[in-house]
């Protein structure tokens, strides 16, 4: 039996399951992928909006040379921080159900990569998965076929090839600023009426400048409503007027949605507002006795409500709150 089982090895995940060590309690992570893995599927070279200070977790210092880190950076810190703590981290084993028992307790049924099912009891559990293994589908003729992709990690294999992005959001447009360095011919395909108010403020003037130079074509108020093999076909949203573009590649970057399989297991109540999970924001604990959100998931449909300089601070509520319980049974 473990005091605190935790669903997720990301930054937020690991903040928790140090916040819970400090205290005394028995934790296990567990994890579908590597940890951090949201973070390794970011773009290759990839700089965060955050400053490295923002990105701590555990008290230990993220000592980069510029003010806000790279991926590269990040992967290696969160790596040194679960190995500075000691974590007990089982990677590359996806939770698949969470029961909640008749005497409070849970059983956690989980699958490692070879198959076999195993089950953990734990008095608590924190869910802190990630939504990156879940992208927005667009619903749209041909986003199934391999010339489509919702990831973008580097800019080589695109060189001298046309390539559509789908959004416009701060990965749209980093992976736009890659593309053109490699040759490619970029056009983003954006619903909104201009540029997102969102775009880094270091990268958007120079995102401006390559649009008024030519270097990257911008359809905004206009959707892609069909992918063929050679060309995607593009809709004006004012005028609904369609056009055809010369294409050889999709990046449909429009955004993740977390997973909600294991809360719906467990019994976890959604509210009305944007699908959130329904917890206590003083403690973190959902609907359920002893089951608690830490991380991205609290978030609901919006995925960029919480992000990691916020939901690390989720483990610090839960920890103090499990304690307080246990206080107060003794």
């Amino acid at each position: 039996m473990e005091d605190v089982i935790i669903i997720g090895a990301g930054p937020c995940g690991l903040s928790a399951a140090i916040e819970c060590q400090r205290q005394g309690l028995s934790v296990r992570v567990i994890e579908k992928y590597n940890v951090v893995h949201s973070i390794y599927l970011y773009p290759t070279h990839m700089q965060f909006f955050s400053t490295s200070e923002l990105l701590e977790i555990g008290d230990i210092p993220f000592v980069t040379p510029a003010d806000k880190p790279f991926r590269h950076e990040a992967l290696a810190y969160y790596r040194r921080v679960a190995s500075h703590y000691n974590l007990r981290i089982n990677c590359y084993e996806e939770a698949v159900s969470i029961d909640r028992q008749q005497d409070g307790t849970f059983i956690v049924r989980t699958r490692t990569r070879s198959g076999e099912d195993l089950e953990y009891a734990a008095e608590h559990v924190i869910l802190s998965s990630g939504y990156f293994d879940h992208p927005n589908i667009l619903g749209i003729p041909g986003e199934e076929t391999d010339k489509v992709t919702h990831y973008f990690r580097e800019a080589h294999p695109y060189t001298g090839m046309k390539v559509a992005i789908i959004g416009g959001s701060n990965s749209a447009v980093d992976a736009a600023m890659e593309l053109i360095r490699v040759g490619a011919e970029v056009t983003i395909v954006y619903r909104g009426e201009g540029i997102s108010s969102h775009i880094k403020p270091w990268v958007r003037p120079i995102f401006e400048a390559m649009i008024e130079k030519g270097r990257i074509q911008m359809r905004t108020s206009s959707r892609v409503t069909s992918i063929l093999p050679d060309r995607v076909i593009i809709e004006s949203l004012q005028d609904g007027t369609t056009t055809e573009l010369a294409n050889d590649f999709v990046l449909a970057l429009t955004g993740f949605r977390p997973d909600r399989k294991l809360l719906a297991s467990a019994g976890v109540e959604m509210s009305e507002d944007m699908d959130k999970p329904v917890f206590n924001p003083e403690t973190m604990e959902s609907n359920i006795r002893g089951l608690y959100i830490a991380g991205v998931v609290a978030s609901g449909r919006n995925a960029n409500e919480v992000f990691i300089e916020t939901g690390r601070g989720h483990g610090k509520l839960i920890a103090s709150h499990i304690t307080s319980i246990r206080n107060t049974e003794d």
